[in-house]
């Protein structure tokens, strides 16, 4: 349930069993994944909807079938230029049908292929297409259907506009060894929601409100990336980078902070334009749009892992003399345009481009942190009591460059080892490889009482087969 008063200046202390901070899918699948019988608080930085969940447009990837296991891992690890920890990427691999299974249960609507079975899309550094999507809004509809079932929970509280300037140590209270014992949290409005924690824990952003605790038995860092510390980013301008900012004073260790992913393609509105930038996805390339010179010439392969692509961008930039090139559909079929690349169609119609008639311009802005706060197996920290999931956290999937699509798998798949572990104090074991079928049903990981348990017992007959 969101909380109405989170709108409000209050300033009174609280407590609960977790507190999760951030609303995106790692921090919903976290909290749908928890038993109901845990008093849960949610929150969120700015607006609910402020969050890059809601932004991913490509898709989510799956193991289709077992054959394809040893493709998806290579595939992987080198557009991670082989820095990937194998062991994160194989869990991953392997658990990625169960989450499949769950969003399906939980009503998201994957495209379909003329049998019924889940559609797959391919994009830049796949071998195959392995990735289900829902037009070109699929994080979205992802994160819109976990939304609404993490809402219906009674166990559930959400304060949006709320931000985490602090962490509470074990020691501070009970004098035990160092741990995570809860938050320390304050009211932001929206202007002062882009504001770093730093900023606000000093006063130096604004009427931030008064602060107060919320102690807990475990904490969950799910506070995305860094893309509002640049000046063009994909991302939301409350992305500063606070968990990691916070949990290193805490003895959290971070790693590969250098590791930031610009995406090659976004839409070019002119310089010194200061908003977000659109994103044009990856997905449109692996459907057979073109990158463009000056000339109209053709200038690389399009396919390759993100890093590349944008490497190649900005040479052919520099050597155009040009603050842009340009992205072709001319070899895209103008029903898959208006159908799979729907919103970014219209889009670019209100800019005054249509992308079935001409090329538009398009210039790498930062997308992704493939770095964070260092967590294991079961992202956990090395602070006890402390987790981080999605975004925030470096479980070593994406290595150096994250393969396209990895994100919201990723997200979801550790963060169903975080519950796990906060319950059992043990790991998750994995799938066998290409189990269980991609059939929509929803499998219990062995959490009693989990939630995400209660609300699909009734889904039984949300058919997902991939054919």
């Amino acid at each position: 349930m969101v909380d109405e008063e989170a709108s409000a200046a209050y300033a009174s202390d609280m407590s609960c069993d977790v507190v999760i901070v951030g609303c995106g899918v790692a921090g919903l699948y976290t909290a749908l994944s928890l038993p109901s019988s845990m008093d849960i608080v949610m929150l969120s930085k700015g607006a609910i909807e402020e969050c890059d969940s809601m932004l991913a447009q490509g898709g989510i990837c799956v193991l289709p079938d077992s054959a394809d296991y040893d493709a998806y891992v290579e595939d992987t690890l080198r557009a991670g230029h082989y820095e990937n920890r194998r062991e994160s990427v194989s869990l991953m691999i392997r658990d990625s049908r169960d989450v499949i299974n769950d969003l399906v249960a939980c009503g998201v609507e994957f495209e379909r292929d003329e049998t019924g079975g889940l559609a797959f899309t391919r994009e830049g550094a796949h071998s195959r297409p392995r990735i289900c999507y829902h037009a070109d809004i699929t994080g979205k509809e992802i994160t819109t259907k976990l939304l609404a079932r993490v809402r219906a929970l009674p166990n559930v509280r959400i304060f949006e506009h709320t931000a985490m300037v602090d962490l509470i140590d074990t020691k501070e209270v009970s004098g035990e060894k160092a741990g995570c014992a809860g938050v320390v949290a304050c009211h932001v409005d929206e202007r002062d929601s882009t504001a770093r924690a730093t900023d606000l824990a000093s006063g130096r952003a604004g009427d931030a409100g008064p602060r107060f605790s919320i102690a807990s038995r475990a904490c969950v860092l799910a506070c995305g990336g860094i893309g509002g510390l640049y000046e063009r980013s994909t991302n939301y301008p409350q992305l500063t980078g606070d968990a990691c900012d916070i949990a290193a004073v805490h003895g959290a260790e971070l790693e590969h902070m250098d590791y930031v992913q610009i995406h090659p393609t976004s839409l070019y509105v002119g310089n010194g334009v200061r908003e977000r930038a659109f994103l044009i996805s990856e997905s449109c390339r692996g459907e057979g749009a073109i990158l463009l010179n000056a000339a109209g010439e053709r200038f690389c392969d399009e396919l390759q892992p993100r890093d590349v692509v944008s490497e190649a961008i900005y040479r052919q930039m520099e050597e155009d003399g040009a603050p842009f090139v340009r992205l072709s559909f001319e070899r895209v079929a103008p029903e898959v345009i208006r159908t799979h690349f729907s919103h970014i169609y219209e889009h670019c119609l209100e800019r005054g481009y249509d992308i079935c008639r001409e090329p538009i311009p398009v210039v790498p802005a930062q997308h992704y942190f493939m770095g964070g706060i260092h967590v294991d197996r079961d992202s956990a920290t090395c602070v006890p009591g402390l987790y981080a999931v999605g975004e925030t956290s470096c479980t070593g999937v994406h290595g150096k460059n994250r393969l396209a699509s990895n994100s919201l798998l990723e997200a979801l798949v550790f963060a169903r080892r975080a519950a796990y572990h906060m319950v059992h104090g043990s790991s998750l074991q994995p799938r066998e490889i290409g189990e269980p079928p991609l059939d929509g049903r929803h499998r219990s990981c062995g959490i009693d009482g989990a939630s995400i348990d209660e609300i699909c017992t009734m889904c039984t007959d949300a058919p997902a087969t991939a054919r």
